[in-house]
């Protein structure tokens, strides 16, 4: 008896460890969007990525064991497609409710897996998402549809998520977790600037500051955190079947801290894209499992 409680609890233990980095990152996306009226998307981007590079640093102090010349490239390559895809997924929550956003950037690393695979079953995976993208687009009945522009935002942060995920494994490869660190110093040093061309001087705000730092927080450093430990504990195929929740997750916190409420339509939108992610996950060979980054 006892030995089947300890088997549960080490099962259990690591899926609510990611269930927790879930719910810590869609709670950081909202306080982000909340702050939108103060700097902008793009100052908050500039912000998370300042405050998470700099936590990542103190931890992890990379520079004990610096990258060769050569090793570089891949570094700078996750960087770039990390500072891209945080950009434009808060350009996206402007005019996108959140679990919206999610569920569109979710195509990333979706495609990512389905490119790996050739079986016939696998492009049902491909038919569902590209349902639910068609539901939540301004196509025929646009009384469903989302703003155009903000769902190509989350489009295109889902391409950077797949090249996130290619340039990660790579990087991760050669450099093990002080790609991490160096990757989020080489995103801050690209979209910092273009945060403070935004938002300028209010971005030193005291009232602004330490929400950047928990956004930083909530969206990078714990969840991050939680997440490498689940990853782990938890077969491969496990991890990428509970992340298939995420977009979920995303819409109730969208709903709980934004107010934003979601049409049937886009609840079914929002379910088919979750179930080809579930499905591919659960079908797809086993490949390396990869966090949300959001």
């Amino acid at each position: 008896m006892n030995q089947g409680k300890s088997a549960l609890a080490q099962v259990a233990f690591p899926i609510a460890l990611l269930i927790v980095a879930m719910v810590s990152i869609q709670s950081g996306a909202s306080f982000a969007k909340g702050m939108f009226p103060l700097v902008g998307p793009a100052g908050m981007t500039a912000l998370r990525l300042f405050f998470a590079a700099a936590i990542l640093l103190v931890l992890t102090r990379p520079w004990r064991n610096m990258p060769a010349r050569g090793g570089w490239w891949p570094i700078i390559l996750y960087g770039a497609s990390l500072g891209g895809m945080n950009l434009l997924f808060y350009m996206a929550l402007r005019t996108v409710p959140l679990g919206i956003a999610v569920a569109l950037e979710f195509t990333g690393p979706l495609a990512v897996a389905i490119l790996g695979s050739r079986r016939p079953v696998d492009f049902l995976w491909v038919l569902l998402a590209l349902g639910g993208i068609a539901l939540l687009l301004p196509i025929g009945d646009s009384a469903h549809g989302v703003d155009p522009v903000g769902a190509l935002f989350a489009l295109a942060a889902g391409a950077c998520w797949a090249l996130y995920i290619v340039f990660g494994q790579k990087a991760g490869a050669d450099h093990g977790t002080r790609t991490v660190a160096w990757g989020s110093l080489v995103a801050a040093v690209l979209i910092v600037p273009i945060g403070v061309a935004h938002a300028g001087t209010a971005l030193l705000d005291p009232a602004v500051l330490p929400m950047g730092l928990a956004v930083a927080i909530l969206s990078s450093a714990f969840p991050y955190t939680l997440e490498m430990i689940a990853l782990t504990r938890l077969p491969t195929r496990v991890f990428g079947t509970l992340m298939s929740m995420e977009p979920a997750i995303g819409a109730l916190s969208g709903l709980v801290f934004l107010g934003e409420r979601l049409s049937v339509v886009q609840w079914g939108a929002i379910g088919a894209i979750i179930a080809a992610s579930l499905g591919a996950a659960l079908t797809i060979a086993p490949a390396q499992a990869t966090a949300m980054p959001d």
